[in-house]
């Protein structure tokens, strides 16, 4: 039997492992991405093709502009940091609130889909300091969203955030991939590509990458620059 997951896709080799782990695990994935006004739009592309191979019942892009408030290198005119990462600083690259916005709109399509479940690719060991892709931080979210919904108070069903990846190194989420068969020459990470979808090879999320391939002892089939 299976169950409906809602699982937010965002192209990237993380979310692209997420949306396999999820059908592995018996549930029907309707993959969730978003056109968030990012520099890197291209990633959607990317998220269509993950969904595609993934299996998906159903891929939704939802349209919101983070543009409006900038603040972070992703949204605003502001340069992609390019120097190494630092996971002891929270670098511009940051979206303020991005994941607890994701979430929010998962949250709401899988009360609609009477679902308990989603799935988000989130890590806290390779990755690049970001507040909203820490363990606690999941807790906490899911405690408030078991208060704040229809479903979690008329009913003893309770929601349950997946981050099957949090607590993995990007070569151990890269193997669990290969293992499950996931194609990684049609994710892209980069977070400055070109506009023809090559990744820039310098930024925190290249680097994060590319240390993961060559740390799980495999070739990366991303296009660089």
């Amino acid at each position: 039997m299976t169950r409906a997951a809602v699982v937010l896709v965002s192209g990237g080799l993380d979310s692209a492992t997420v949306a396999v782990i999820a059908r592995r695990d018996g549930f029907d994935v309707y993959a969730l991405s978003f056109r968030y006004g990012q520099r890197h739009a291209v990633e959607l592309d990317a998220a269509a093709k993950v969904a595609s191979w993934a299996g998906a019942v159903e891929h939704r892009i939802v349209d919101i502009d983070l543009r409006a408030f900038g603040g972070s290198a992703l949204t605003d005119d502001i340069d992609v940091p390019k120097s190494g990462v630092d996971p002891s600083t929270i670098p511009v690259t940051y979206v303020p609130a991005r994941n607890t916005i994701f979430l929010s709109f998962a949250l709401a399509w899988a009360e609609v889909l009477g679902a308990d479940d989603i799935f988000i690719g989130v890590n806290a060991l390779d990755y690049s300091g970001y507040p909203d892709c820490r363990p606690e931080y999941l807790a906490s979210y899911q405690a408030m969203a078991r208060l704040a919904t229809k479903t979690g108070v008329e009913s003893d069903r309770a929601l349950q955030i997946h981050a099957p990846l949090i607590d993995m190194t990007k070569a151990e989420i890269i193997r669990a991939g290969l293992e499950l068969g996931v194609d990684y020459a049609a994710t892209i990470s980069c977070y400055d590509p070109t506009g023809d979808g090559r990744a820039c090879g310098e930024c925190d999320a290249c680097r994060l990458r590319q240390k993961g391939f060559a740390d799980a002892g495999v070739d990366d089939p991303t296009r660089y620059v």
